[in-house]
């Protein structure tokens, strides 16, 4: 049986719904990192608190990725060594086949979130990105850290990663798509379409 403590934590780390190397000099600085996902923790509470289920969650939450994750860094990263030979538009495909497929895995367990508290702990300079650090407060349970890592490398501040407790949801992912891709014995676009019914 699952850890349900491990799921949910799972789903708030990309709930929050996802490694890039950014350009050399930072432009962001620790403001703006914080108040990115500061914004972006809002914006999903909203969600979780709107009454909303099933399909119409699914798409608040994308639209929130989307708003503030660097979805095709995400989505590259996830995928691999595979992404090198995959062509444009296959890359196009699996980025928005794996949005689509995140907003549904992840929304379906966005109810449970009711109620948190989230609170931003502060923001540090990491190598070429800034990670934020937050505390996740849910009542009647132990508070736990989640460490948002934020970059302006396409041109705005957007968040390419989370570790929730020591546990990177960027390398977890790119585990299970790189299982669904053995699977299908490599075939990218068999898995692209079976992406779109996933999750």
């Amino acid at each position: 049986m699952r850890n349900r403590g491990l799921d949910r934590r799972a789903a708030l780390g990309l709930g929050l719904a996802a490694v890039l190397m950014p350009r050399a000099a930072l432009a962001l600085n620790d403001t703006q990192a914080k108040s990115l996902i500061a914004r972006a923790v809002e914006d999903v509470n909203k969600a979780i608190s709107s009454g909303k289920t099933g399909t119409a969650l699914y798409a608040d939450f994308e639209r929130i990725f989307v708003k503030y994750g660097d979805v095709p860094i995400i989505a590259r990263s996830a995928l691999g060594a595979p992404a090198r030979a995959a062509s444009a538009a296959q890359m196009a495909a699996f980025t928005k086949a794996f949005q689509g497929y995140l907003s549904r895995k992840y929304g379906k367990r966005f109810r449970e979130f009711i109620g948190a508290k989230f609170e931003v702990a502060g923001a540090r300079p990491v190598k070429t990105f800034y990670e934020v650090k937050t505390t996740a407060i849910f009542k009647g349970e132990a508070p736990f850290e989640v460490l948002w890592h934020v970059s302006d490398k396409s041109g705005q501040d957007r968040f390419f990663n989370l570790v929730i407790e020591g546990v990177n949801m960027l390398t977890l992912e790119r585990s299970e798509v790189g299982a669904m891709l053995d699977k299908r014995r490599g075939d990218l676009d068999a898995m692209i379409k079976d992406l779109k019914k996933a999750g």
